[in-house]
């Protein structure tokens, strides 16, 4: 089963939220960005579907999760 990955993002003095190739916001604060990709991602969940938020790193490059919805194997495979 695939995983929705729901990510938070800062770029241009705000944060959004990036899904499916779409983005969503702006809003004011990281803290408001991840609540509203943790409702989305638990809406998905209550649908059937697991679902991350994987928020963007201080360097821009990595992310990191921040809430799972769903089977999460640890310690992953391989």
């Amino acid at each position: 089963m695939v995983r929705l990955q729901y990510l938070v993002m800062f770029a241009d003095n705000q944060w959004t939220i990036s899904y499916g190739g779409r983005h969503f916001g702006p809003f004011t604060t990281q803290r408001n960005a991840i609540r509203a990709a943790v409702d989305a991602a638990h809406r998905a969940g209550i649908e059937g579907d697991t679902a991350q938020v994987l928020v963007q790193g201080t360097d821009s490059r990595l992310f990191r999760a921040e809430w799972t919805y769903g089977y999460d194997p640890y310690p992953p495979p391989g």
